[in-house]
Order: structure tokens, then C-alpha cells, then sequence
């Protein structure tokens, strides 16, 4: 079993700051990739923010300059600092994990249960 625990979502106005952090646990040989993803009313779900093992990161242009995702690849958790919130940045917000759960495994990936990310004044 892999589980998720992800948290800091919440309602902030316009222009404030919020913190999620996702801890994955369970029986992991290795993740490779973490990262969020996010899914807006009626609209696809859309990469937010990658990382990896090596701590390359990408973006969506979106959030590039406002966001920024970093890792504990000791406790494996993920972290995304979102500055300059805007309304439409206002969604579920998913914590995703690439990894491998045994020497022999193939990789797989893993999702969370979403928290939700809402910006309004």
C-alpha cells in the first residue's frame, strides 16, 4: 500500500500565500518524480509543478515566478509555496508520486485524495 497525506489548502484572498505539503508513505523502494497537479470546475486535470529525485523542477507558465515546489527526499514529502495567488489559480489541488514500491517493481504512479485551493475575496 502507498498512502498520502496531503495538507495547507484553504481559502486566501487574492494576492496571499499558502503552503501544501504532501508525505507519501508505505512500502517504497524509491520516487523518482513527485509533483501537483491541479483540476478546476469543468475544466482537465493540468500539471502544476514537477520535481525529481535530483531536484529538477518544472512549471507550468501559469505559476512560474508565484510558485515554487521543493522536496524532503528523506521523509518523502513534496511542497509547493504558492505566492501571488490569483482567483483562477483556485482548484483541487493533487499530489502525485512516480516511484517504484520494490527493487523489481515496475515504476508506477500514485495520486492523492486532492485539497482544495480556493482563492477569493
Amino acid at each position: 500500500q502507498v498512502q498520502f497525506v496531503e495538507s495547507g489548502g484553504g481559502l486566501v484572498q487574492p494576492g496571499g500565500s499558502l503552503r501544501l505539503s504532501c508525505s507519501v508513505s508505505g512500502s517504497i523502494s524509491f520516487i523518482y518524480v513527485m509533483g501537483w497537479y491541479r483540476q478546476a470546475p469543468g475544466k482537465r486535470r493540468e500539471l502544476v509543478a514537477v520535481i525529481t529525485s535530483a531536484g529538477a523542477t518544472n512549471y507550468v507558465d501559469s505559476v512560474k515566478g508565484r510558485f515554487t515546489i521543493s522536496r524532503d527526499n528523506a521523509n518523502n514529502t513534496v511542497y509547493l509555496q504558492m505566492n501571488a495567488l490569483k482567483p483562477e489559480d483556485t482548484a483541487v489541488y493533487y499530489c502525485n508520486a512516480d516511484l517504484r514500491r520494490g527493487t523489481f517493481a515496475r515504476r508506477q504512479t500514485y495520486w492523492g485524495q486532492g485539497t482544495q485551493v480556493t482563492v477569493s475575496s
